[in-house]
């Protein structure tokens, strides 16, 4: 919890004045009682109707002014924890942008939404409370308790009985809680984690059918939080009954023993008026107090959920060098490098060495699952090497600003991804400065101005959430035209043309070799026609590189670039 230190100084001043009309308004509270056993025993008893009217007046006054100073508590609670939740949203939500990718697979994603929104939620909801009636409960019991100590002493010592009771009650409540609600956040986390996953897989559901699956699957997550929920407020609920009980066993004795004591002419029946109203207001503290705790504990949990992800640390150091645009553009070399996910495993890529040269094109090829995707991830460090160096420009990317060497590179990875909104506004994405022209030359390379043009509102058509509205070539392609839009002097296309024809996929390789003679161009393929004009091809197998040269030479030396060959294309093209 130490993370909310900094947003306590930042809103502390709101958080107090919250809390000094919260004391006003359980000060005015408190002396209502004490009025009121004035009017019966002095007012009533002696038939003093002025007497009645004037202090009818003063609690009306005090009870209007208890109404102003609660307005201003309001305003000012709602305000505080407002701004406190959307600035701590904020910064867990920049906290997770600048997680590596190994930091993310730390997470997953539905408990990194959650612990965004629900978790937040909760903290939100117990500083607003907190201001409101969480400060005043305690306020008024401590109040209630010494008012009518000095009321009448004998009577105190019914109060002196309960209240130590209640605060073990209260104290169980919480320490018994805690470890459910813990689970009830999890739980949730599993509900938006299947919801997530089928939402980003809706259209493989319908294509297998597979609804029962998914509505049995989700109804296993969803009956276990129910229960984790029901569990924990069978737990906590139980208390607030016991204390209700206790205290109106309290008022009962208040009762009786002061009936006692009017009788015999030592007590006025005011002052058990007043003192059953106090017990009343005790009461109604212990209450809250107990729902104080109760969503202390399910904040808490959240708190701690969300000190997980401030506290987790980056797994990247980032490097304070610039990129040096005066020699070497858009070089990357590879030096004995070694990466595996798990660090505790065997490395999937394994001495990797190789070079690709400003304005060359290279080609990397081989099986499913060879390490192709891994290999190129590294360059930008979405992950870091166990051993070896990657050099960029002639610079260890380790010793460069992230930031500074990112945008040197422009990726279109595996999956196309649109972002909802325009196509223009996707271009945008690559340089926010990219004028008209320069996206429309783009778009010709990438083989996406023909359809674009001949949509409705051309460069204004809007995209669905993650192009839904576009077939799997047409995304690709848009997205090979953000790339190159970006302008950067590494070009890296992770099989970013498999949805496209082979026609097309040729043009788009024509244009490539004009459009991109002064950058270096990494071209990841499953297809051997993709990769066989670039300058040098790498073969990989099973994370290791097992050839390097043009196509040519392969074909003569390589036996695993010859299989692919004859597999695809065939004895008769050799």
């Amino acid at each position: 919890m130490g993370y909310l230190k900094a947003y306590a100084h930042k809103y502390g001043i709101g958080f107090c004045i919250a809390v000094f009309f919260v004391i006003l308004e359980a000060f005015c509270d408190l002396m209502q009682p004490m009025i009121m056993s004035k009017i019966v025993d002095t007012g009533v008893a002696n038939k003093d109707l002025n007497y009645v009217i004037k202090m009818g007046i003063i609690m009306l006054i005090i009870a209007g002014f208890g109404a102003i100073f609660a307005s201003i508590r309001n305003v000012m609670a709602s305000n505080v924890s407002q701004k406190l939740g959307a600035e701590l949203r904020s910064d867990l939500f920049k906290k997770i942008q600048g997680f590596s990718f190994e930091n993310v697979d730390r997470f997953e994603g539905g408990t990194l939404v959650t612990r965004l929104t629900n978790d937040v939620t909760q903290v939100q909801n117990f500083i607003n409370g907190l201001m409101r009636i969480f400060v005043k409960a305690p306020i008024v019991g401590i109040g209630s308790i010494i008012m009518a100590t000095r009321l009448n002493l004998k009577l105190s010592v019914i109060l002196f009985a309960i209240v130590p009771i209640a605060a073990i009650l209260i104290y169980f409540n919480m320490k018994i809680g805690l470890p459910y609600f813990i689970k009830v956040q999890e739980s949730l986390d599993s509900v938006n984690g299947v919801m997530r996953e089928y939402l980003s897989g809706v259209r493989v559901v319908k294509a297998f059918n597979r609804f029962e699956y998914e509505i049995e699957r989700f109804k296993d997550k969803n009956t276990l939080l129910t229960k984790s929920s029901t569990k924990a407020m069978k737990i906590t609920s139980v208390f607030s009954p016991i204390i209700g009980l206790i205290v109106n066993v309290g008022i009962i004795l208040v009762i009786w023993i002061g009936g006692i004591y009017v009788n015999k002419g030592s007590m006025h029946v005011g002052e058990i008026i007043a003192f059953t109203n106090y017990m009343t207001q005790i009461l109604f503290s212990l209450m809250m107090v107990t729902n104080v705790f109760t969503m202390f504990v399910r904040a808490r949990a959240s708190t701690d959920r969300i000190s997980e992800v401030f506290c987790e640390k980056n797994s990247m150091v980032n490097g304070k060098k610039i990129i040096d645009n005066s020699k070497d553009r858009g070089r990357v070399d590879f030096k004995h490098v070694y990466f595996s996910y798990n660090k505790d495993k065997e490395p999937i890529l394994k001495d990797i060495s190789f070079s690709c040269h400003p304005g060359e094109t290279v080609g990397i090829i081989g099986s499913t699952g060879s390490g192709k995707s891994t290999l190129v991830n590294l360059i930008p460090r979405f992950y870091d090497v166990i051993s070896g160096e990657i050099k960029i420009n002639g610079v260890n990317i380790k010793e460069l600003d992230i930031k500074s060497l990112r945008e040197k590179i422009a990726i279109v990875p595996q999956k196309a991804l649109l972002f909802s909104g325009s196509i223009l506004d996707n271009m945008k994405w690559g340089s926010e400065k990219a004028s008209i022209d320069e996206i429309k030359e783009a778009l010709k390379v990438a083989e996406a101005f023909d359809f674009i043009d001949k949509l409705p509102e051309g460069y204004n058509e809007k995209i669905g959430q993650g192009g839904v509205n576009f077939s799997g070539g047409q995304k690709q392609r848009i997205s090979i035209a953000r790339a190159l839009v970006k302008g950067a002097e590494i070009l890296i296309l992770d099989d970013a043309t498999s949805a496209v024809d082979t026609d097309t996929e040729m043009k788009i390789r024509n244009s490539l070799k004009k459009y991109s003679k002064d950058l270096t161009c990494i071209l990841i393929a499953h297809r051997i026609t993709s990769v066989m004009s670039a300058d040098k091809i790498i073969v990989i197998d099973n994370g290791e590189i097992k050839a390097i040269g043009s196509h040519s030479e392969l074909l003569k030396n390589c036996e695993i670039y010859n299989d692919i060959f004859l597999s695809q294309i065939g004895k008769e093209m050799m």
